[in-house]
């Protein structure tokens, strides 16, 4: 490969040769456009969460939502259940609002201030889906593209201050012709060559344009800030118990988790604060770790059984909690209220 090739040109022929098979995917250089409601679909579930993660959650949308049109007629409560497990849950409530949006308007925007417009839609995804599924020229940045740009110009700047030159560059080398499949070759290039640790230069079609590897230390860039230390809380969950039934309610729409089934309890803060739903013989049952983006949480689950339903509310069924759509800190809960309630029961 010519060192004095573009470096779009060069990562363009590597993309050729090495895309990687996703499911929301056309191949590189395909003659048809991919799929806009696929492509935007894959694209929120991609934020702050792996390939490998999103797969199985991408199949099972599809197969039940096939359509934008689907999806804007699904139940939201259906929709946050499947959901579940994904994470950054405000991702589901938009994703059911810009679906009717775009059903609204007869079909997705092809530009990027078009689909800025739509909710849930920011700057990374709009740039996104305007390439890769109208081949507009776009300057898509995610966190994969922010690595390799910091490394091919050795970026000194720590981030996130470093974000607007790393774009500011990252635009100086997106071709105006197959711009979809160049956003997609950087994020390849990133997830399997460009590395955070480990980078496999050898096999990287730009080593002779990267002034981090002039440098010899490509593993140093992007340039983070020192890390914080997060805040803690405390929370507590009550697995409440009673005709091989849990009782379950749910989240206020706004807020952390909103919209999801969970345990009862209260507000979480620096005390767990949270009156039990009713009066029992209530037992610690153990203590679920989870991090957030923002904070650190400590949840205290407490258990009790009752021989008939004590108050109204929904009870679901305990063999079947699995299907409850509980995001992953509850689910964690809720093993821990089942099998304190097990060990009870020999």
């Amino acid at each position: 490969m010519s060192v004095d090739m573009p470096v779009s040109q060069r990562l363009l022929d590597w993309y050729d040769d090495h895309a990687r098979t996703l499911p929301w995917r056309t191949p590189p250089g395909a003659a048809e456009r991919p799929d806009p409601y696929r492509v935007w679909l894959s694209e929120i579930m991609l934020q702050q969460t792996t390939v490998a993660a999103v797969g199985p959650y991408f199949a099972r949308f599809v197969g039940r939502w096939p359509m934008v049109t689907d999806l804007a007629a699904a139940d939201e409560a259906e929709l946050m259940a499947a959901w579940a497990g994904l994470g950054y849950y405000a991702r589901a409530r938009n994703l059911i609002a810009c679906a009717r949006e775009v059903t609204r308007l007869g079909g997705f925007p092809s530009t990027e201030e078009g689909l800025r417009a739509l909710p849930g839609i920011g700057a990374y995804t709009a740039a996104a889906v305007a390439a890769i599924a109208f081949g507009e020229r776009a300057v898509v940045v995610d966190a994969n593209v922010e690595r390799v740009v910091s490394r091919l110009f050795a970026i000194a700047e720590p981030l996130p201050g470093s974000r607007p030159r790393i774009r500011a560059l990252a635009d100086t080398i997106t071709p105006d012709a197959r711009a979809g499949d160049f956003a997609q070759a950087m994020m390849d290039l990133g997830a399997t060559v460009c590395t955070p640790r480990n980078p496999r230069c050898y096999a990287c079609p730009l080593t002779s344009a990267c002034a981090a590897y002039a440098e010899g230390n490509p593993e140093t860039y992007p340039v983070k800030p020192a890390k914080k230390a997060k805040p803690r809380r405390r929370g507590i969950a009550y697995w409440l118990e009673s005709e091989s039934a849990v009782l379950l309610v749910r989240r206020p729409d706004k807020g952390m988790l909103g919209g999801m089934r969970a345990l009862p309890g209260g507000d979480w803060g620096e005390t767990p604060e949270a009156a039990p739903p009713i009066p029992a013989c209530w037992r610690h049952v153990g203590t679920v770790e989870h991090v957030f983006t923002h904070f650190a949480l400590s949840l205290d689950v407490m258990a009790a059984e009752l021989p008939a339903r004590p108050i109204e509310g929904e009870w679901w069924p305990i063999d079947l909690i699995e299907q409850a759509g509980l995001p992953t800190l509850y689910a964690r809960a809720a093993a821990l209220g089942r099998a304190s309630s097990e060990m009870l029961a020999l």
